[in-house]
């Protein structure tokens, strides 16, 4: 399995409330990461004025508290992917917004939490 596999399969276990500040998303983030036995790096900055949530080796990680804005989200995604260090990029959000399958030339992932919410049972 590769990274961005070994990612995205860490990310598909969480399970966040229907409420969640930003700074809980980006707590639950790096539990799933480190629970998954990878390294991440928060808050890398990749180029002046452009940081970025989460890097994991190539794998560039974006957090978002709610549905984000498709168009700031597609720029701000090229932006990252315009940097040598981001080989491909994952977009984390309670709430889903169609994406592009590549900006810049590199693999966007879009991990919905709230399709990985379920039914909860007593």
């Amino acid at each position: 399995m590769d990274e961005a596999e070994r990612v995205i399969q860490a990310l598909e276990t969480i399970r966040c409330p229907a409420v969640c500040t930003e700074a809980e998303l980006h707590a639950l983030v790096a539990g799933a990461l480190a629970q998954a036995g990878l390294q991440a790096h928060h808050e890398v900055s990749l180029a002046p004025r452009c940081r970025i949530d989460f890097m994991i080796g190539g794998v560039g990680l974006e957090v978002k508290k709610s549905r984000p804005a498709r168009g700031a989200l597609q720029r701000q995604l090229l932006r990252y992917a315009a940097c040598p260090q981001v080989e491909l990029l994952v977009v984390v959000a309670p709430r889903g917004v169609n994406l592009p399958r590549e900006a810049g030339g590199k693999r966007v992932y879009m991990i919905c939490l709230e399709r990985l919410w379920g039914i909860s049972l007593p």
